[in-house]
């Protein structure tokens, strides 16, 4: 166990700096000076905490020659020394960079509140008026008894009210909605990977119509809270000495976590009070306050925030006005960049297409520069060849609704066209075996960073899952976007069971596969749907995980309904299922490329 707990800290710090680089020190066209600030947080702002952070300028910037600015801080587990190199490359292009590390990592103090709005919120809403010019809040030192003169090199808007920007991935992404649900003074924002409603992240229930926002809890993700957990306490026993009360009560976290962490692992959903405190703490919560025009960025391999958060936030930001455009790139929480795709290990952020679409952002927001920020929806095709900077594999559109579709129907073993003759047939397995997986599926988290692991093809016990897989394919087969599933099953006992509340109800789990010749199946980017049905009796719907996959031709899909989870905390009651095909009302819907 001890050495789990090692490869689950080692992987996570490794995935905190996949958006990052590490580094120091000043490149010719800027300078950089370490600061430390107080900021007072909380519901009633009388908890004071200390921050950490870098002031990145550009050369020539002065009260007389002021510059737009930027505000960026860390990923889960990192620092602001992980944005040394984004933090450069900023200032280089003429913008001054205020790089910081969150609260509870990096030298910054207080607890891991995960981006609570009233607390890392307003923390980084007091850096914002430190941008504007105002007094008291920098120190020069660690001890905060010599202050910082108040810096007078950002463009003003109105008086105390600074040019800036956000930009950050994963928990640096979070933080970016959180602080401007406070301020109005944020002028753009780019958050990367990171999550619309963190109780969908962290317990997922893929039913229609709720998705990511629904009242049927879902399945408790068991190797992702395992890692966040540990490496926020470790961070927190490394900066005991200079903060000995984040260890008090749940050890670096706000309170609720901990009993959270404990309730979801026993009873493998998250009950109504874990919902309520993560929602607080998601823009699906007080996403009306959010009007900087946001430019989204995704990961397609990224079992922690599935694509499926980009819609529904792209969605809800577009319907309520605010200017808003989605980009899905190939990397994420569980994959790298493409080459050419997103470098911040290069001072040229416009070597890279994310990185270019950034620098035409701020430039257009920040800057006022007459450029265009890019399509309105871009998607990574790792199924084109190119050299250098990635566009020519993107794939655009004026909306996230790229195309077309087409239905696939359950037919005895099989899945078949819509139209098609559709056989008779019964598939039963056993799902709920003590909530322990069945399945031997890539572990997320630590999965993408071993190959050994990563490696692993899709197999699941036998008597455990029913699976239909198409003929091989006469054509490819592109599929950008959520595919659907209407699915009728029976099971007996559930409809007994259900009766006695959510840890009665039957869990499942979805997943396409891309089938080889010679029988090899691979889940795709290793995306797994939970589904916890409130009813067995009634047919349901599940939405699961988008996708921009090319199956090759010659290749067969693959669904795959199976009964437990390597990752996640399934059922706990042994319950025979069986799905029944002959009509065409359980099938596969996959929304295509024209």
């Amino acid at each position: 166990m001890r050495r789990i707990a090692t490869l689950l800290a080692t992987g996570l710090a490794l995935l905190a700096t996949t958006l990052t680089s590490t580094g120091a020190g000043a490149a010719p066209g800027h300078t950089v000076q370490t600061l430390h600030f107080t900021v007072a947080v909380g519901p009633t702002g009388t908890q004071t905490c200390s921050v950490i952070g870098d002031l990145y300028l550009p050369a020539g910037a002065s009260a007389d020659n002021r510059v737009p600015a930027v505000l960026t801080t860390n990923g889960f587990g990192g620092s602001k020394d992980d944005q040394a190199a984004w933090g450069a490359a900023l200032a280089d292009e003429g913008y001054a960079v205020l790089s910081y590390s969150g609260l509870g990592f990096g030298g910054s103090g207080c607890k891991i509140t995960l981006d609570d709005p009233a607390t890392d919120g307003k923390a980084a809403q007091q850096l914002v008026s430190y941008l504007a010019g105002t007094p008291g809040i920098a120190f020069t030192d660690a001890a905060r008894t010599a202050p910082a003169p108040a810096l007078d090199v950002v463009q003003l808007d109105a008086p105390g009210d600074p040019r800036v920007g956000m930009v950050g991935g994963s928990y640096g992404g979070s933080v970016q909605y959180a602080a401007a649900s406070h301020d109005g003074r944020i002028d753009a924002l780019v958050p990367l990977i990171t999550w619309h409603d963190l109780s969908y992240s962290l317990a997922p229930n893929n039913l229609v119509p709720s998705s990511t926002q629904r009242a049927t809890p879902g399945a408790a993700k068991l190797i992702w809270a395992l890692g966040f957990t540990g490496i926020g306490i470790a961070e927190g026993v490394k900066n005991y000495p200079a903060d000995p009360n984040r260890l008090v009560g749940c050890p670096n976290f706000a309170d609720f976590v901990c009993p959270a962490v404990v309730a979801a692992g026993v009873s493998g959903h998250t009950e109504p009070w874990i919902v309520r405190e993560l929602r607080e703490r998601s823009i699906v919560s007080y996403a009306a306050t959010v009007r900087a025009p946001t430019l989204i960025v995704q990961g397609q391999s990224d079992t922690l925030f599935n694509l499926n958060e980009s819609i529904s936030t792209y969605r809800t930001l577009e319907a309520q006005g605010t200017e808003t455009k989605l980009i899905w790139g190939n990397g994420g929480h569980s994959g790298p960049w493409a080459p050419g795709e997103l470098d911040l290990n290069t001072s040229d952020l416009r070597a890279s297409y994310i990185g270019g679409r950034i620098l035409d952002w701020f430039d257009h927001h920040l800057k006022d520069a007459a450029v265009g920020t890019g399509p309105e929806f871009a998607y990574f095709r790792d199924w084109v060849s190119y050299d250098g900077v990635a566009t020519p594999a993107y794939g655009t559109s004026s909306t996230v609704d790229v195309g077309g579709s087409q239905r696939m129907v359950l037919s005895g073993t099989q899945l078949v066209p819509q139209g098609a003759p559709v056989a008779k047939g019964t598939s039963k397995f056993l799902a709920g075996v003590a909530g322990l997986p069945t399945s031997i599926d890539p572990i997320d988290a630590i999965g993408s960073l071993f190959d050994p692991v990563s490696s692993v093809p899709e197999v699941d016990l036998p008597g455990t899952f029913a699976s239909y897989t198409t003929a091989p394919l006469g054509s490819n087969l592109d599929v950008v976007g959520s595919p659907t599933l209407d699915l009728k099953v029976s099971a007996p006992s559930s409809a007994l069971t259900q009766l006695t509340g959510t840890s009665g109800q039957l869990v499942l789990f979805l997943k396409l596969a891309e089938v080889t010749p010679d029988g090899t199946a691979t889940i795709v980017r290793n995306l797994v749907a939970p589904v916890r049905v409130p009813n067995v009796n009634a047919p349901f719907t599940v939405r699961l995980p988008a996708i921009t996959h090319r199956f090759d031709a010659g290749n067969s899909l693959r669904l795959v309904v199976a009964g437990g989870s390597t990752n996640y905390r399934g059922g706990f009651t042994p319950t025979a299922v069986s799905i029944t095909t002959g009509s065409t009302g359980n099938a596969l819907t996959l929304p295509t490329t024209p």
